[in-house]
């Protein structure tokens, strides 16, 4: 079991298998941090949260624990628990920092006048219900555990930045999670490490992150990505696990616009309305294109049963017959009610001018 913190330096624009960097945590200044958030205006955030801020959707965060007393998630963290020891604890101890820095990605708000000092998150008004799978480091952990009480608990939306070999009970407990309508968004792993991808990523039924291949469906920013950590502190990480908790976050702020969609729908509405990028169409670097937010919560999607002929409002340029034809099947093939989905990375200069791989 590896939870994706490995110390290995990225630089420029990555496309394909991303090592995680992590920059040690530091005491950096408030309004610095929101500065160096990039992805938050690659992904268009102030826009889409005109329309959904994530609220009324909780969101399981599988992983390390999560400091519910940084200032910048303060109020939206839940009573968790810690299934690697037994359910004891609430979930809001967190030695690594990896677990907090997700829950900041997903769901931070920020503090100060207006909340405009610290961390924003994709979906700020969501709930964050921490699940402490592991202590970090190369731990064993008890995922399966974690994804069961998180459905037990009211989660909508389960994030796991981590992955290993595959287990019965892992494999059980997704399965349980997808029939109960939860979108379950999981890393594939960085290289070197990761050369496959990884479980529970690998799993039908759960979205997961970065390897390239025909399995690509969205693309999202995963490098030099700020948040916080524990001790009200900040980092800068990049990787498969970045990537996860945004795509976590924006399942969150669609599941909060549209409440009735079933799991399988909500990711339709992402992988449909997707920013095309590279070859037309899908690609297996890009999948279906880059995750578009406000696209997700705006645009007019037909649902699963529907055959659309083009994208919707020209937001995307994804085949939206190809996508629903594709979910169906996963559908009939595995009786899940989510897709298989895997994200390839985009990176940022180092001075946080925007770049999209192989952008126009």
């Amino acid at each position: 079991m590896t939870w994706w913190t490995v110390r290995a330096v990225a630089a420029g624009v990555v496309v394909g298998v991303l090592a995680t960097t992590v920059v040690e945590p530091s005491p950096a200044l408030a309004d610095d941090v929101r500065a160096k958030q990039w992805h938050l205006g690659f992904l268009d955030v102030a826009t889409a949260h005109h329309y959904s801020e994530g609220a009324g959707v909780t969101v399981a965060v599988v992983d390390t624990g999560v400091d519910g007393t940084h200032p910048d998630v303060a109020g939206n963290v839940a009573a968790g628990t810690e299934t690697f020891i037994g359910g004891a604890g609430n979930g809001w101890t967190d030695i690594d920092g990896h677990g907090t820095a997700m829950a900041g990605l997903i769901a931070a708000h920020g503090h100060g006048p207006g909340s405009a000092d610290g961390a924003l998150g994709i979906a700020p008004k969501a709930t964050i219900l921490p699940v402490r799978a592991s202590s970090g480091g190369d731990q064993i952990t008890a995922i399966a555990s974690g994804i069961e009480w998180a459905i037990d608990h009211g989660a909508k939306v389960i994030s796991i930045s981590a992955g290993r070999d595959p287990t019965h009970d892992e494999q059980q407990a997704v399965q349980d999670a997808t029939a109960h309508d939860i979108v379950v968004v999981a890393a594939v792993g960085n290289a070197p490490e990761a050369t496959q991808i990884v479980y529970p990523a690998a799993y039908p039924g759960v979205v997961p992150f970065s390897l390239t291949g025909p399995e690509v469906v969205l693309a999202a920013p995963a490098a030099d990505i700020e948040s916080i950590a524990p001790g009200g502190r900040y980092r800068t990480g990049s990787g498969t696990s970045d990537a996860t908790a945004i795509v976590a976050g924006a399942a969150a702020l669609v599941r909060s616009r549209f409440p009735k969609l079933s799991a399988a729908e909500v990711i339709h509405r992402l992988t449909a309305t997707a920013i095309d990028k590279g070859p037309k169409g899908r690609d297996p670097e890009y999948g279906y294109g880059v995750v578009n937010l406000v696209g997700a919560l705006t645009a007019d999607v037909p649902s699963l049963s529907a055959t659309p002929s083009a994208a919707p409002g020209g937001s995307a340029a994804s085949d939206h017959s190809e996508t629903g034809r594709w979910l169906i099947w996963v559908w009939t093939g595995f009786g899940l009610l989510a897709v298989v989905v895997v994200a390839m990375v985009v990176a940022a200069r180092r001075r946080r001018s925007i770049v999209a791989p192989h952008a126009e």
